[in-house]
């Protein structure tokens, strides 16, 4: 099993900026894509971004490109997503997840991945 631990998330307001950091544990972390989903309230869970295991590619949904910035440091076992310019649009909970994968691919979709951390709220006033 490998735990995931998302931290960072808070209140903050339009325009401001947040860094989001999950921690890994339990496997090796460097084997592991990672990815970012949020969900807000009534909605589906959505992808946000995703890199691979060597951090040498990154992904990310058209709403966030250009303000969001996914990065990892595998001698921490930690993967971040850097927010700036933060929307009211943007709240959610945010979550961070990892697939086991022998390339170096990104991943978009939910069912790819095998874990997923509890999540760590995002709200962005007006």
């Amino acid at each position: 099993q490998m735990q995931l631990v998302e931290s960072g998330g808070g209140l903050v307001q339009a325009g401001d900026s947040l860094r989001l950091s999950c921690a890994a544990s339990g496997r090796t972390f460097s084997s592991y894509a990672m990815g970012w989903f949020r969900q807000a309230p009534g909605k589906e869970r959505e992808f946000v971004a995703a890199i691979t295991k060597s951090g040498g590619s990154t992904y990310y949904a058209d709403s966030v490109k250009g303000r969001f910035t996914i990065a990892r440091d595998n001698a921490k076992n930690t993967v971040y997503l850097q927010m700036n310019s933060l929307k009211p649009e943007d709240t959610a909970v945010y979550y961070c997840a990892a697939k086991y994968g022998v390339s170096q691919a990104i991943y978009t979709r939910r069912p790819e991945y095998n874990y997923w951390g509890q999540g760590t709220q995002v709200t962005v006033s007006s």
